[in-house]
């Protein structure tokens, strides 16, 4: 029997995971990249002579420890080393928060702050530990349709229902509340200091352009705390050679399996007939003929983009109209001649932590309203991670490189971020002054990518790195729409298998890895 030709659209790590599953079934698999380099929004490139850092994703949690080994990707260099603490948190009084993997530690450290608040967070991660396996069963199902489903959804439901058996109401109240309140009022009935607000509600606008205080935030915040490092539950860490040492390794195996990768190949269009989706025209004028096609690119820029709008149904044309994609983030790298000195207290290693900018919730929802209405904060919410601090190929001796993930940045600008950028960096560059004097002066060189940059360069829609909002209306059966979560389109032979399905953003391949064993299924 002839082997299925399969093209997959874009060559971020979703892809690569998907194509190498789809080749190992015995698939023949193409996969075309629109930049120069393999690896989407997960790549290491030099931003200044002797520079080099994770331009864009920039740190280890979410990657599923399933798809390490099916993959072999330490077997092809890929080295996670965990962060010998997980955040630094530098106050203006001269006082720190540590969290660290160990939670006896932490609350050590958050007993300076409140000590009922140290008691109450061991609550706190018992309640997150009693559901997170729940969670973590539920990212690897592909969702039942709760519009027109058929038989082997009622199975999918059943299983589902199966999981939640193994909560008890407790468990299962807290898990509502997660996915329904704001993060803001989820801690602010748990804890009283702030410190405590910060390192959590952090997470809960990560990516996510809202308020703390904004309904559904929380399930954010649930979603960045459900990963692991070399078997460590609850644990960041850094890849050697930075992220594109993760889409290495994967592209690695695939062409180990024969997979063909094209760079510099932009999709123009997809030609769409009554049979499905046919071929894949390049830009450069060339085309690729395909059984199956699976995009892995945000779904707003598939229906909207690439595909004639004749052939799409007006409720899907309707759905991707008002389909929300607006992370708000603000990604910047620089390179520095020395390390930073915070104000406050600190043992040295804290370095190799996210340090994190941002003195309460109210500051955080603060940023988010000037964001709102004047494209961006002068008090902008900032985690620092200076990878060269354990990773010595980054950067030349004694010098170092950082990564600046910034919140609460304003997309609907568009190209106007273009006559803002640097205003907006040096604004960046001066709120970490404030906790580090000298700063400024450190830096060398910086690379800057506004919300619109993440667009025009890493093809994400409105700068939003999980190709699409984390509510609950964009969640499951409903990501990216109701009857297309099982990841298949309308057009029969059209699949997606990025991060605008489920379970969402982060470098973690499962959507590739769940979208391939659905194809696999049918074909």
């Amino acid at each position: 029997m002839k082997k299925k030709q399969v093209v997959i659209i874009g060559g971020g790590h979703n892809g690569l995971v998907c194509c190498a599953y789809l080749a190992k079934a015995g698939f023949n698999v193409t996969v075309v990249e629109r930049r120069h380099i393999i690896g989407g929004a997960a790549v290491t490139e030099e931003f200044h002579p002797g520079f080099r850092n994770s331009v864009a994703s920039y740190t280890v949690s979410l990657l599923h420890p399933k798809i390490i080994n099916d993959l072999h990707l330490y077997e092809h260099g890929l080295e996670v080393l965990p962060r010998r603490i997980n955040n630094f948190l530098p106050f203006s009084d001269g006082r720190s928060l540590l969290s660290y993997s160990e939670l006896k530690k932490t609350c050590h450290e958050l007993a300076q702050f409140s000590s009922a608040d140290a008691e109450n967070l061991v609550h706190y991660y018992q309640s997150l530990d009693d559901i997170v396996p729940v969670v973590k069963e539920i990212m690897l199902l592909t969702p039942p349709a709760i519009v027109d489903g058929g038989l082997s959804d009622l199975f999918k439901l059943f299983n589902l229902s199966q999981l939640f058996r193994k909560l008890d109401n407790t468990q299962k109240q807290f898990l509502l509340k997660l996915f329904t309140v704001s993060a803001g009022e989820l801690l602010d009935d748990i804890f009283e200091s702030d410190a405590i607000k910060v390192l959590l509600g952090f997470d809960a606008i990560v990516g996510h352009f809202a308020s703390p205080y904004s309904p559904g935030s929380a399930y954010v915040l649930l979603h960045h705390v459900l990963g692991e490092v070399n078997g460590k539950a609850g644990v960041w860490g850094h890849a050697i050679g930075g992220m594109g040492a993760i889409t290495q390794a994967m592209a690695k195996e695939a062409i180990n399996l024969g997979v063909k990768i094209q760079t510099q190949a932009e999709v123009k269009n997809i030609e769409i007939t009554r049979q499905g989706a046919k071929n894949v025209h390049l830009v450069d004028g060339s085309s690729i003929e395909a059984d199956i096609i699976v995009a892995n690119v945000n779904p707003k820029l598939l229906f909207q983009q690439l595909i004639e709008p004749d052939y799409l149904s007006d409720e899907l044309l309707n759905h991707f109209k008002g389909y929300k994609c607006q992370s708000g983030t603000f990604r910047m790298n620089v390179a520095l001649d020395s390390l930073p000195k915070f104000n406050a207290n600190m043992p040295e290693f804290c370095l190799e932590a996210g340090i994190i900018m941002a003195s309460s919730l109210d500051y955080m929802d603060q940023a988010y309203t000037d964001a709102r209405r004047n494209g961006w904060s002068n008090k902008p919410i900032v985690e620092m991670l200076i990878p060269s601090t354990v990773d010595s190929s980054l950067a030349p001796d004694g010098q170092h490189v950082a990564s600046l993930f910034c919140q609460q940045f304003n997309p609907d600008l568009g190209s106007n971020w273009d006559s803002h950028r640097e205003k907006v960096a040096d604004i960046i560059i001066d709120t970490v002054e404030s906790y580090a004097p000298g700063f400024t002066k450190s830096v060398i060189a910086r690379q800057i990518h506004s919300p619109w940059d993440l667009q025009q360069k890493f093809g994400l829609t409105g700068g939003d790195i999980f190709h699409g909002r984390l509510s609950l209306d964009q969640l499951f059966s409903a990501r990216p729409m109701l009857g297309m979560a099982q990841y298949q389109t309308e057009i029969s032979n059209l699949f997606l298998c990025g991060s605008g399905t489920h379970p969402g953003g982060g470098v973690s391949g499962i959507p590739g890895h769940n979208a391939a064993r659905e194809i696999i299924r049918k074909y």
